[in-house]
C-alpha cells in the first residue's frame, strides 16, 4: 500500500510540469497568433483604408449640372442634367418622412452602430431560402457612406471601405445628422438628387410640404429610382407606396386605420415633360457652348436664348412635311434650316427632318459646297473693284489654265448686265467678276462677311466649290439684310445661376460695319432680282425679299438663302453620303420650303423695304439700280 501511494505521488509530480509546459506553449503561441492576427488585421484594414476619399469630399455632390434653357419669350424649351433641391434637415421635415424611409430601408437604424448584424443575418437567410438575392443588408449609414465617398462599383474592396466609413460616420455624427446627409444626397430618379429635388420634381412642392402618401412614394423610389419613376410608371410607384405604408404600419408608426386611409388617398403627380420637344438641335448647340462661357464645374444654370418657339415649331413642321411629301421621290436624304434676326440672333434652327433618327446638326456641323449661293460674295468683291449692277459683261465660253466652267444649262447668252447675270446665276460671268476683282479680294470679302472655312484660291472658288456651313453662309447674307453691319450668329443672350446671379451676358453686336451702305443697297437690289425675275422665282412671298439659289455639281447640294427686312432664312437639302439628288436645284425644293416658312413667319407683319431700297426715287443711283437690279 505504501508503495502504491509513493508511485501515485511520483506520477502527480510528473503531471504538473507537463501541464505547465502545455500552458506555456498555449500561452506563447496564443499570444503570438493574437499579435500576428492583430498585425495582419491592421495591415488589412490599412490596405482597405488606404486611398479612401478625403472627408472633405463629403460636401462635393457628384452629379451633372442642371441646365434650364429658355426661349426668347422666357418659356422653357429644355432641361438637361440633374436636379438638386434645397438642403433640408430631418427635424424640419414632417415626422412621417423619416419614418417612411426608416421603415422601408433600415428599420433598426436608431439601434445599430452602423452595421446591422441582425439585418445581415436575416438577409442572408432570406436569400439562401430564395436561391437568389432578394434582400440587402446595407444600413442607411452604409448607403450614406457610399453616396458621400465611394463610386458604385461592386467589389469586396469597396464593400470593406463602405463598412469602415460607416463606422467612422457613426462615431462622428448623430443619427439625425447621418439621416440628413443621406436624404440630401441619395438619388430619387428623373435626375433628382435629394429629397427636396424629388418632392419638387414629382409633386411640385418642397419636401417640407410632402403629405404622408407622397412621402411613401418618395421613400419607395429608393429601391429602384428609374423603374419606379412616377412620371413614367405611376402605377408601379403607387403600388410601391402601398408597400411603404404597410411597412410603416408593421414598424408601429401607423395604425391600421391610418394606413388604410392614406392608401386610399388620391395622388396627383406633376405632369411628365412633353415628349414633343422643339429645337433639340438648337439645344445641343447651346449646351456645347456653355463650358466656354461659364467654365467647367457642376453648377446649375439658366440659359436665356434667342429662339422664337413659334417660328421654331413652324420651321420643324414645314421641313418635316416637305421631306415627307417630296424627299423620297427627289432622293433628298435630309434637310436643314436656319432663321436669323438681322443682328445674327438665331430664331429657328432645324438640323435634320427627324431628330430621333439623326442628332447630327446639318445646320451647324455639315460642311457642304454652296454652289451659286456663294456668288453674292463674288459680286460684293466686284462692286468694290468698280463693277456696278449696270456693268455689261459677256456670257461666253472661258478657259482659265485649262479649266472651262459651264453654265447649268450649257448655254451662253452673250452680253448682259452684272445684275442680270447674278439673277440668272451665269457661271461664266461670276468667274469673270472674281478674276477682275481678284481671288484674294473675294476671300477677303468672304472673311469680312464671317465665313471662316478654308477658301482655296482657285478659279472655281467663284462657283462655290469651297465648303461652308449653312449657319455661316446664312449669317453672311444677314450683313446685306441689315445694311452692311457684320454679325456673329449667336443663340445665347444671358446665363444665370439658379439664384438669379448673372454669370454671362452678351455684350456687343458684332464686328461693326463690314460693307458700305452703298454696296449693301446694290447687293439687295441685285438679290431682289433673283426672286423677281431670276432663278429664285419660286421664293416669291408677296413682299420685298431677296436671296440666292445654289446647286453643287450633280445636284449633291441644293440651297436657297434669302431675307426680308426682318428675317434671314437659309435652307439646305442633300444626302449625307454626297449622292446626287434627282434634278433638285436651289430654285426648286429649297426655294419652295423657304417661301412656305417665310410666308407664315411674316403673317400679320406689314411689308418693309429692304435696307437701302428706301432711297428717294429722284436719286440717280436709285434709277440705275431700279433699271438694272430687278428692283
Amino acid at each position: 500500500m505504501a508503495k502504491s501511494r509513493s508511485g501515485s505521488k511520483s506520477s502527480a509530480r510528473g503531471a504538473h510540469p507537463r501541464r505547465w509546459r502545455l500552458m506555456r506553449f498555449t500561452l506563447k503561441w496564443g499570444l503570438t497568433l493574437l499579435i500576428w492576427g492583430a498585425v495582419i488585421g491592421a495591415v488589412t484594414v490599412g490596405y482597405f483604408a488606404y486611398g479612401l476619399p478625403s472627408l472633405e469630399d463629403a460636401g462635393k455632390l457628384q452629379r451633372r449640372p442642371s441646365v434650364t434653357i429658355l426661349a426668347a419669350d422666357g418659356s422653357e424649351i429644355a432641361r438637361t442634367g440633374d436636379l438638386s433641391g434645397v438642403a433640408v434637415q430631418v427635424r424640419d421635415l414632417p415626422f412621417y418622412v423619416a419614418q417612411a424611409v426608416i421603415a422601408t430601408e433600415d428599420r433598426r437604424f436608431y439601434n445599430h452602430f452602423g452595421i446591422d448584424l441582425i439585418g445581415i443575418a436575416r438577409a442572408l437567410w432570406v436569400n439562401l431560402r430564395a436561391g437568389r438575392i432578394r434582400q440587402g443588408g446595407s444600413t442607411i449609414t452604409q448607403q450614406a457612406a457610399k453616396n458621400l465617398f465611394l463610386d458604385p462599383e461592386r467589389t469586396i474592396k469597396r464593400k470593406v471601405r463602405e463598412v469602415l466609413l460607416a463606422l467612422w460616420l457613426e462615431q462622428n455624427f448623430s443619427k439625425d445628422q447621418i439621416l440628413t446627409v443621406y436624404l440630401n444626397r441619395v438619388y430619387f430618379g428623373a435626375g433628382a438628387y435629394g429629397i427636396d429635388a424629388a418632392a419638387r420634381r414629382y409633386f411640385g412642392v418642397p419636401a417640407k410640404r410632402l403629405s404622408l402618401h407622397q412621402a411613401a412614394v418618395v421613400a419607395g423610389l429608393l429601391k429602384a429610382p428609374s423603374r419606379l419613376n412616377p412620371l413614367v410608371n405611376p402605377d408601379a410607384a403607387k403600388k410601391r407606396a402601398r408597400t411603404v405604408i404597410a411597412n410603416m404600419r408593421d414598424a408601429g408608426y401607423l395604425t391600421a386605420i391610418t394606413s388604410k386611409r392614406e392608401t386610399a388617398r388620391p395622388l396627383r403627380f406633376q405632369r411628365a415633360p412633353s415628349r414633343r420637344k422643339i429645337g433639340r438641335h438648337f439645344t445641343d448647340w447651346i449646351v456645347e457652348q456653355l463650358p466656354d462661357l461659364v467654365g467647367a464645374g457642376a453648377r446649375d444654370v439658366v440659359v436665356q436664348t434667342t429662339l422664337d418657339p413659334g417660328l421654331q415649331r413652324l420651321a420643324e413642321v414645314q421641313l418635316a412635311a416637305h421631306m415627307a411629301r417630296a424627299g423620297k421621290a427627289a432622293k433628298i436624304g435630309n434637310a436643314a434650316l436656319i432663321t436669323l434676326g438681322g443682328n445674327g440672333a438665331v430664331r429657328a434652327m432645324v438640323g435634320s427632318h427627324d431628330y430621333a433618327k439623326s442628332q447630327f446638326n446639318r445646320a451647324v456641323q455639315a460642311l457642304r459646297q454652296p454652289g451659286s449661293a456663294f456668288k453674292p460674295v463674288v459680286y460684293l468683291a466686284g462692286l468694290r473693284a468698280g463693277i456696278t449692277p449696270a456693268t455689261r459683261l459677256v456670257d461666253e465660253p472661258i478657259d482659265i489654265g485649262g479649266w472651262k466652267p459651264r453654265n447649268y444649262d450649257g448655254r451662253h447668252r452673250g452680253a448682259m448686265t452684272a445684275a442680270d447675270a447674278l439673277a440668272k446665276s451665269i457661271n461664266s460671268i461670276a468667274v469673270k467678276v472674281a478674276e477682275k476683282a481678284g481671288r484674294r479680294a473675294v476671300i477677303e470679302a468672304a472673311r469680312g462677311l464671317g465665313l471662316t472655312t478654308d477658301l482655296p484660291s482657285h478659279p472655281s472658288l467663284a462657283l462655290g466649290t469651297a465648303e461652308t456651313t449653312l449657319l455661316e453662309l446664312t449669317a453672311a447674307y444677314a450683313v446685306f439684310a441689315n445694311g452692311g453691319t457684320g454679325v456673329w450668329a449667336h443663340g445665347i443672350t444671358e446665363i444665370r445661376a439658379v439664384d438669379g446671379r448673372v454669370i454671362y451676358r452678351r455684350a456687343g453686336g458684332g464686328p461693326g460695319r463690314v460693307v458700305s451702305r452703298q454696296n449693301a443697297a446694290a447687293m439687295n437690289r441685285m438679290l431682289a432680282g433673283v426672286i423677281k425675275a431670276g432663278t429664285g422665282r419660286a421664293a416669291a412671298i408677296g413682299r420685298p425679299a431677296a436671296g440666292k439659289t445654289g446647286t453643287s455639281q450633280d445636284s449633291r447640294d441644293a440651297w436657297f438663302i434669302g431675307y426680308t427686312a426682318e428675317l434671314i432664312t437659309g435652307v439646305w437639302m442633300g444626302n449625307d453620303d454626297g449622292k446626287p439628288m434627282r434634278r433638285v436645284t436651289g430654285g426648286g425644293q429649297p426655294a419652295r420650303l423657304w417661301a412656305k416658312v417665310m410666308s407664315e413667319a411674316h403673317k400679320g407683319r406689314p411689308p418693309s423695304p429692304l435696307a437701302g431700297m428706301e432711297t428717294p426715287a429722284s436719286s440717280a443711283w436709285h434709277r440705275v439700280l431700279q433699271k438694272f437690279g430687278g428692283g
